[in-house]
């Protein structure tokens, strides 16, 4: 179960970063001399694209967990990305490229819901904060696959070398398919909340249901998830936090090789784009103690600590990393720290939400949660790429969307405290 959890997020740590560094590449393949001054336009509409397909698949298949279980919903993510990774890898154009990167989107959007609701419903409550910091922590290992790959091919050079690295998942997918068929087995809380809903499912409804629990079993998830008042205020300040993190990360953190390039354009020695390799790979190296100090923070600051704690640290880091820093080595130490901070803090996701909500209606609640926000983050790299071209740089427009970790800051301290509780039936 942790195995193929771990493989997903690692997945999607490699899928996520990898287009952020060889998008530039890819675009100066695809685009024609007239588009290039465009670059970071065509680049916003790219990454908006696999936003929107992470929010429609993610939010999909944590409904689908909750119906037909976590295991089964897995491999059907796992089917798609391999399709969509080839069809990727093999785009003509920077349309088909959006077009097959937001069918890969929709395969890996499920990963975190789907990984984070399997080990809270199987490890026991004492582990159960740092299992979902291990978890979360392959993907900060896959993003530094993506960075350290990238940096090995980019002195072959070639228009095409951007190409090779999306084919590269493909293989441990099709291995992970079929460990997981044979070997992973479904949550046994989901199935007897399954069996439950069959179970309600036959008998004689009343048009309203009398309590909690049978609302649970017979209304669509998300329809319980805001009918049952307690459930719908978690929700809303959960889609708050969840606005910060990864309107953020989009918005803000994505851009961290092209800033790095940006800057390092006169760099002595060594390339501008090695440069930005160079950052990608720190902002990995970053995000990995970032993970697993999060499972710590919770278990010994409380989940609302540890919530706090992530969100200022985010705004400072993004002044370290757009602002404060000029110089390679302290841009490289910069983009470590923010990774800590802006990449570290996805764990809540998997911490968090399973604490909150019950069994019948967790897969969902954690993929609405999460994919609330990638709805709306879209618009953050079609913004933030217009912005970067009208203000004339990166730096104002990181700031200026940093301020969202704020926002995400206020609904703390309005959320219940979990650590010590049981998980919710």
């Amino acid at each position: 179960m942790l195995v193929s959890s771990l493989f997903a997020r690692l997945l999607d740590g490699y899928e996520t970063y990898i287009l952020f560094v060889v998008l530039t590449p890819a675009l100066r393949d695809m685009l024609d001399a007239a588009q290039l001054p465009e670059l970071s336009q065509y680049a916003g509409l790219i990454l908006a694209a696999i936003v929107l397909g992470r929010a429609i698949g993610g939010l999909l298949a944590g409904i689908a967990a909750d119906y037909i279980g976590r295991k089964r919903t897995l491999l059907l993510s796992f089917l798609l990305y391999v399709v969509s990774a080839l069809l990727s890898g093999v785009s003509p154009g920077w349309r088909s490229l959006a077009v097959f990167r937001l069918l890969t989107g929709a395969s890996l959007g499920g990963g975190l819901a789907l990984g984070a609701t399997l080990i809270a419903e199987s490890w026991p409550a004492a582990a159960r904060a740092k299992g979902q910091s291990v978890m979360q922590s392959a993907f900060g290992l896959g993003a530094m696959l993506a960075a350290g790959g990238w940096l090995v091919l980019e002195p072959f050079g070639g228009p095409a070398l951007w190409r090779w690295p999306l084919f590269l998942g493909i293989i441990p997918t099709l291995v992970l398919l079929v460990y997981t068929h044979r070997y992973v087995p479904e949550s046994k809380r989901w199935l007897q909340k399954h069996a439950q809903r069959k179970q309600r499912g036959r008998q004689q409804l009343p048009t309203t249901p009398a309590t909690e629990e049978e609302m649970l079993a017979s209304r669509f998830t998300m329809a319980a998830l805001f009918s049952i008042p307690q459930l719908r205020r978690q929700m809303l300040l959960c889609m708050t936090m969840s606005l910060g993190t990864v309107v953020g990360y989009w918005a803000v953190s994505s851009w961290i090789p092209a800033y790095v390039e940006s800057v390092m354009l006169s760099g002595a020695g060594v390339s501008a784009s090695r440069w930005g390799g160079i950052a990608g790979l720190a902002y990995g190296c970053g995000s990995i103690p970032g993970y697993l100090v999060a499972g710590w923070l919770a278990d010994t600051l409380g989940r609302r600590g540890m919530l706090a704690s992530y969100f200022a640290g985010s705004i400072l880091s993004t002044q370290a990393m757009y602002v404060w820093s000029h110089e390679p080595l302290a841009l490289v130490v910069s983009a470590a720290l923010h990774g800590f901070f802006t990449q570290g803090q996805f764990v809540w996701f998997a911490i968090y939400p399973p604490e909150l909500f019950p069994t019948a209606v967790r897969a969902s609640a954690l993929s609405a949660i999460f994919n609330s926000a990638r709805f709306l983050s879209l618009f953050g790299p079609l913004f933030a790429g217009v912005l970067i071209t009208r203000l004339g740089g990166y730096s104002t427009t990181a700031v200026l969307f940093s301020l969202i970790y704020l926002v995400a800051l206020c609904a703390v301290p309005f959320l219940p405290e979990t650590k010590g509780n049981p998980l919710p039936a």
